[in-house]
């Protein structure tokens, strides 16, 4: 069997083992996750320049601001370079939700897991899977 094989074969079972199984994006509709993958790549812009973005009326993205801000995930602060323009941006809560929402696994059975093995071992798996991925011509996260 090659490293390749082994490595195919491990996988799904560790896919299996840890996935997450709470239905996570069932709680932000697409164009909410959209409107904070936006803020969270560009920094803070106003309504204006987020509807220009992502291709949606202005009237349409304020409503989803609106609600995001609502849930706190989003804030509204005055542009220090003019103070009669609005920006929105990412609150630390917003920042998490995007982050719980792109995870694939889940980070407690992952956590719960890892305390079982030994620093060099935990390391090494780390090391190993980021190495794999830059075999693979990506940047590892």
């Amino acid at each position: 069997m090659t490293a390749a094989d082994a490595f195919c074969e491990a996988f799904p079972a560790t896919f299996l083992a840890f996935h997450r199984r709470d239905g996570r994006r069932s709680e932000l509709t697409n164009a909410s996750r959209a409107v904070l993958q936006h803020l969270a790549l560009t920094g803070p812009v106003s309504i204006g320049e987020a509807a220009k973005h992502l291709e949606r009326a202005q009237s349409v993205v304020s409503d989803i601001v609106s609600q995001l801000e609502g849930h706190g995930l989003l804030e509204r602060e005055p542009d220090p370079d003019n103070r009669r323009r609005t920006l929105v941006w990412l609150t630390e809560q917003g920042f998490e939700r995007l982050r719980a929402d792109a995870d694939v696994l889940d980070r407690r059975l992952v956590a719960e897991a890892m305390d079982h093995l030994d620093e060099t071992t935990r390391r090494g798996l780390i090391e190993g899977l980021n190495a794999l991925v830059a075999a693979a011509g990506r940047e590892p996260r």
